[in-house]
Formats: structure tokens, C-alpha cells, sequence
């Protein structure tokens, strides 16, 4: 027979520990509806997540490399599922509820501009006299607000420790502002999981599309960068002499292996010792209960200085997407000064929201190809960035 919601949520109290975030203890959702009858609230909150425009989008949206450099290279989707199976991982080792990590992980890149993190900067920058623009906030407003999938409400109406964990998802590169109506000094364990391993799957995939890519070497890593040659070392104990795709997969499995086991041993000590006993209890202290040990930190920060040295600002990826974010300044001010090309959706916004905003929310939501194409319609082939 078939299992109830109420059911599920029975379950949870029975194998979860006590300061887990239990889908029948959800502060709810900004509009009433009837509760899901076969799943619980955060297994209608992913669902919703993955039936989502925003979603489906991200697979031609950049992580490193431009999209459709290379495939075998990872977008920003591939990103976003490793980051979900991580955090189910983490989750189920900490007895925590893997739906909301695992939804919270799923939905923490629904915002992000085309070209990654240099085309935030330009949006933040045009934006800047407007309201400004940040991807973890631009998150939360495709959930809250353009998404427009439902009658009876914007948005996708989902929980509150949902859209908690994408206000305060919060990695070496993201720092969001605090958002009214998630006051805490924290979020819940598994909004912290998510945050992390977000962390420890660009690490990994970036190691991976690096050396794929041939930008980076096993020998220079071997060198300089010490998680890397530890990793190596066991493996080569391990397994002995592989051939070079093998030999890379399992170091780069052992570095995310490593990762892991720090953070639940890490967490498990720190939650132990903060007394914690609920989930609110966890949004009351001062500091994440989920983290690195101080030496993984340590090596964690090395690599991150070598990525970005040698392979994020190694001019075969830095210089493409230079000139690919700057299309998005000329599209800017190219809607600003003819918004009946912005779209119909994106229209009826400006009167509520402003011009600025309006023009925005819709180049937020491009994907890489198509800001190519809207600028070889707009403006003509000249605009290529090969």
C-alpha cells in the first residue's frame, strides 16, 4: 500500500536526529494549498524545482568554459546535480533530511547570469544604481516571483527552509546580503550542506575539466597543491600503475571522498558540541555547524589560489568569456533604449519593477547561446567571441 505523506513524515521522526529540519515542522509556504498527498513538502519542493524553466536552462549556461566548448566539459546543470548528490550524501551520513539538501542544492544556481560569475559582475555593476544584482537573490525572486507556472500565484510557492537555504547560500564566492524574513544568525544543517558541497564539487569538476582541457598537468598539481598529491599517492599505493583517464578519475574520486568524510567528522564533532537539539536551535548559533576541519580548510584555500591562477584567469578561458560578457553591456543598454525587445513577460514587469529591473530579470535568465544569437539578430555576425 501506497505511503502518505503523513506517513513519510513519521518516518523522519523515527531515523532522523532531532536538530534535522522535519518536512512536517516547515514554516509553510507564502500562498495555502492543499498538502501533498504521496510525498512531503520538500519532495514537492523538488519536484517543482526540476520542473522549472530556470532549471532546464542551466544546461546552457557556463561553469568554466563557455557553453559548447567542449562536451564533455560541465555546464552549469551538470554542476548543479553533482552539487545535489553530494549534499544527499552528506545528509544521510549526518541522519538529516536529504530532500531539503538535496532541493536547496538543486535550486542555489537557478539565478545565475549567463557566462557565470563575470557575467554576475557586469549585471551587478549595470545594476548598481537599481537595486544592484546578485545570484543567490536573483534566486530567490525566479521562485518567488517569474517563474509562472500556477494560477493562483507567482512563482513556485515553495517552503520557507527552501527559500531560507537560497538566501543565505553562502561559498568562497558567494556572499549574499541578508534577506527581510530570514532573520537567524544561521540556516538550517542541511541549507549548511548545501553551501559546502557546492564548495567541494567545483573543486573537484574544475580539477577534471582542467586537466581534460589540457590547462592543467598532473605535475604541476603533483607539485603544487598538496590535496592533489596526497590523493595521487594513495591511489598509486591502491591501484598501482592506470592509464591516464583512470588514473585522473580516481584521484579526483579519492579528493571528493577526502572532502567528505573531513565534513561529516568535521560536523558531526561540531554539532555534538554545540548541544544543539532542534533545528532552530542550529539558526541560533553564532557560527555553521557544518564545516572543514582547519587543515582541510588550509588545503582547500591552496587549490583555490592555483584554480584561479592557472585555470580561471588562464587566458584560453578568461579571455572568451571577457568578451562574451561584455555582449551582455551592449544588450543592457540596447533594451534599455528599445524595452519592445525584451519580451512580452519581461514588459509587464517594467511598470511594477522599473525599466532596469525589468531588462535584468530577462538577460539573468539567457543562456549563454542565446545572448549570441540575440546579439547576431540584434546587431549582426561581428559580435562572435571565438
Amino acid at each position: 500500500m501506497a505511503r502518505t505523506r503523513q506517513e513519510l513524515e513519521q518516518i523522519e521522526r523515527q531515523i532522523l536526529a532531532p536538530y534535522a529540519q522535519f518536512s512536517g515542522d516547515s514554516r509553510g509556504r507564502d500562498h495555502s494549498e492543499e498538502p501533498p498527498e504521496w510525498r512531503t513538502q520538500y519532495q514537492r519542493d523538488r519536484d517543482r524545482v526540476i520542473h522549472s524553466r530556470a532549471f532546464r536552462r542551466l544546461e546552457y549556461k557556463t561553469q568554466v568554459f563557455l557553453n559548447g566548448t567542449g562536451d564533455h566539459l560541465r555546464t552549469r546543470l551538470t554542476h548543479t546535480i553533482e552539487v545535489a548528490a553530494i549534499s544527499r550524501n552528506i545528509a544521510s551520513a549526518l541522519s538529516l533530511n536529504t530532500d531539503l539538501a538535496e532541493t536547496i542544492a538543486l535550486a542555489h544556481d537557478l539565478g545565475h547570469s549567463p557566462f557565470g560569475h563575470k557575467g554576475e559582475t557586469v549585471l551587478a555593476r549595470l545594476m548598481k544604481s537599481h537595486g544592484g544584482f546578485e545570484h543567490n537573490q536573483h534566486s530567490l525572486r525566479i521562485v518567488e516571483q517569474l517563474e509562472q507556472k500556477y494560477p493562483d500565484f507567482s512563482g513556485l510557492n515553495l517552503s520557507w527552509e527552501v527559500r531560507e537555504g537560497l538566501a543565505k547560500h553562502h561559498t568562497a564566492c558567494d556572499h549574499p546580503a541578508r534577506r527581510k524574513g530570514f532573520d537567524a544568525k544561521n540556516s538550517s544543517l542541511e541549507a549548511q550542506i548545501a553551501n559546502q558541497a557546492d564548495e567541494i564539487t567545483y573543486y573537484s569538476h574544475d580539477l577534471d575539466d582542467g586537466l581534460d582541457s589540457g590547462l592543467l598537468s598532473e605535475k604541476e598539481l603533483t607539485r603544487n597543491v598538496r590535496i592533489w598529491a596526497d590523493a595521487a599517492q594513495q591511489v598509486k599505493k591502491k591501484h598501482g600503475a592506470l592509464p591516464d583517464e583512470s588514473r585522473r578519475y580516481f584521484i579526483i574520486r579519492t579528493i571528493l571522498d577526502m572532502q567528505i568524510r573531513d565534513i561529516v567528522e568535521t560536523s558531526e564533532r561540531l554539532i555534538k558540541k554545540a548541544g544543539v537539539k532542534s533545528a532552530d536551535d542550529v539558526r541560533l548559533c553564532p557560527k555553521p555547524l557544518v564545516q572543514h576541519s582547519a587543515a582541510r580548510r588550509r588545503q582547500n584555500l591552496e587549490l583555490r589560489h592555483y584554480l584561479y591562477k592557472n585555470l580561471y584567469y588562464n587566458p584560453v578561458v578568461h579571455e572568451p568569456n571577457q568578451r562574451a560578457v561584455k555582449l551582455l553591456g551592449q544588450l543592457f543598454k540596447h533594451y534599455l533604449a528599445h524595452s519592445e525587445d525584451i519580451g512580452k513577460s519581461s514588459q509587464r514587469r517594467i511598470q511594477k519593477n522599473g525599466l532596469h529591473r525589468a531588462v535584468c530579470d530577462h538577460i539573468a535568465g539567457m543562456t549563454d547561446r542565446y545572448v549570441l544569437l540575440e546579439c547576431n539578430r540584434l546587431f549582426g555576425n561581428k559580435f562572435k567571441i571565438e
